[in-house]
């Protein structure tokens, strides 16, 4: 499921360009649900993560459009993490800079990543306000857990400046929620026969998307893995459970391989549970990895700490899936565009990174004088995978799929369409022109997302031993979707072929029924005389509630195992 700030409203006050200020649109009011304790003692320690500025982004952006298009010569030729490294590395000019800058506040006790575009540094709060003026850090608290941000914009001096993205450890909140939905809480035995079931599990999720028995890996140099953030642990005694009681029919694994990060001590997550348990019963036999970020400073964002580590490893697992977002317009464009970066960063190198669409349908954001859909981010990035929900058309049978009401979907007000989808958006908006949303809900010309889908609605999870039912949310769909590519790229692996990578190129591209095309249902929107709490439709080919469909997966291994 897709977290979401709970309140978010536009900074006002703040001009379109405020010299020295790296993220002058960054949102810094603080969420509702969130409760300042007080402001930091002088001698408490921060961790600041400073993105410094870094060189050829446009030959990474077009690196990626090459070893991504199955039509061109390059497909599948991807760089190691020294090439990567060698293209983006910040410039000698920059490094010098910003060392400068730190050393002269006496900021010495810094590390670096092989990349070198992130630079860590641990400071105290007094030397903090002092290096960045404006910033003025309190302490948070929200159902027990505590952050530590800055409650005003902070600065730079301007010919430091030019050498920065933007600093993290400031601003955007842990997102709300953390958690998938649940629709009912009555524990029931678990039965299929004839077609019918008592809710999602992995058998059924087999038999919805032709899965057999032999679909699991066997590859010795295939990985997936999942990333955790907001303190989610998996219990591995839980995983056993469940593998034991659902993946009786398919060879799999019961364990994890590699944490990176620390497990917590305290009770396993919701969300964790769900994602580990049904990306290793997808993705069946494959090694996997959970990353996980337990919290261990205050003034840590854990998906930027993601994202640092993913420049620090030149071995990573090949699939990744996150149920994790933030509306578009809670974070600065600055974050959000170095982030893209990242992400091509990770495409270059071969990875597939999945992320869910949201639970919130088109979303709302409410204006005094006209609401808008309210678009989701990463979601709404043109270099990941975006994957939304369906349910079943009869909810206790193996029937057709429909649209799942919540499933996120709309169209980026900040990152333009891109070509690969452009065609595919293009007939979409003209299949549909009279039964549109109005125009002023949305940017017609933005990335549109989903790209494809997967049933979201009532799965069976074991948390603390115990099977829930009812579970739902894209954080669901997400890691289905992400373990049926690791089977796919374990074929190709087994083959001599290079894994996927960066799907969506080619995923625009795919000829025939690979997808199960999802042609019912709409999702949720805005509350208001105008659209009535619909967003968008599903309609047949691409739309922008379940992308594609959802994967028949015989034919989607035969479409992408070439």
């Amino acid at each position: 499921m897709e977290t979401h700030l709970a309140v978010v409203i536009p900074l006002l006050f703040i001009p379109l360009v405020w010299s020295g200020y790296l993220e002058y649109d960054q949102n810094v009011l603080v969420p509702k649900g969130w409760t300042r304790i007080g402001r930091l003692g002088s001698t408490e320690e921060l961790k600041l993560t400073f993105a410094l500025v870094q060189q050829n982004v446009d030959r990474i952006e077009e690196m990626l459009k090459v070893v991504s298009d199955p039509d061109s010569p390059q497909y599948g030729k991807y760089l190691q993490l020294e090439e990567v490294a060698s293209l983006v590395r910040p410039s000698d000019v920059s490094q010098k800079a910003v060392r400068i800058w730190l050393q002269s506040h006496g900021v010495t006790n810094c590390s670096t990543v092989y990349t070198q575009d992130f630079l860590q540094c641990s400071l105290t709060a007094e030397v903090a306000e002092n290096l960045l003026p404006g910033s003025r850090f309190q302490r948070y608290v929200r159902d027990g857990h505590t952050v530590v941000r800055s409650s005003a914009p902070y600065s730079v001096p301007d010919d430091v400046a030019q050498h920065l993205d933007f600093i993290g450890g400031l601003h955007r909140f842990p997102p709300g929620g953390g958690k998938p939905s649940m629709a009912s809480t009555v524990l029931r035995k678990r039965q299929q026969s004839n077609g019918f079931h008592l809710g999602v599990t992995p058998s059924v999720l087999r038999a919805r998307y032709n899965m057999t028995t032999a679909d699991v890996g066997s590859a010795q140099n295939n990985s997936q893995a999942v990333a955790q953030f907001l303190e989610q642990y998996y219990s591995p005694s839980d995983l056993t459970e469940f593998m034991s009681l659902y993946g009786r029919s398919f060879q799999h694994l019961s364990k994890v391989d590699r944490v990176v990060g620390t497990q917590g001590t305290g009770k396993p997550g919701l969300e964790a549970s769900l994602d580990v348990e049904y990306i290793m019963s997808m993705g069946a036999n494959i090694s996997t990895w959970v990353f996980t970020n337990p919290g261990r400073h205050e003034s840590q964002e854990p998906f930027l700490q993601w994202l640092v580590l993913l420049s620090n490893m030149s071995n990573l697992p090949w699939v990744h899936t996150i149920s994790y977002g933030d509306d578009e317009d809670s974070l600065s464009t600055a974050f959000m565009q170095r982030v893209n970066t990242e992400f091509m960063k990770a495409g270059v190198r071969g990875l597939s990174l999945l992320f869910a669409s949201g639970d919130s349908g088109a979303s709302c954001l409410h204006m005094a004088q006209q609401n808008s859909f309210r678009p989701s981010f990463p979601a709404s990035s043109p270099y990941v995978t975006t994957v939304g929900g369906t349910s079943f058309k009869n909810p206790f049978k193996l029937s057709y799929e429909v649209a799942d009401y919540i499933s996120g979907g709309g169209f980026s007000n900040v990152f333009k369409m891109p070509d690969y989808q452009a065609n595919a958006v293009a007939q979409y908006l003209k299949s549909v022109a009279a039964t549109l949303p109005p125009k002023s809900y949305f940017n017609v010309s933005g990335r549109a997302y989903p790209d494809m889908a997967a049933l979201s609605d009532n799965y069976w999870v074991i948390i603390n031993r115990v099977p829930v039912p009812w579970v739902s949310g894209t954080s669901a769909s997400t890691p289905v979707v992400g373990g049926m590519f690791s089977l796919i790229n374990d074929k190709r692996l087994m083959k001599g072929l290079p894994v996927l990578g960066f799907l969506n190129p080619r995923l625009y591209k795919l000829k025939g029924d690979p997808l199960f095309d999802v042609t019912e249902g709409c999702h949720l929107g805005c509350l208001d005389e105008q659209v009535q709490g619909q967003g968008f439709c599903s309609a047949p080919s691409w739309d922008p509630v379940t992308g594609w469909g959802t994967p028949n997966y015989p034919a989607l291994l035969d479409a992408l195992s070439q």
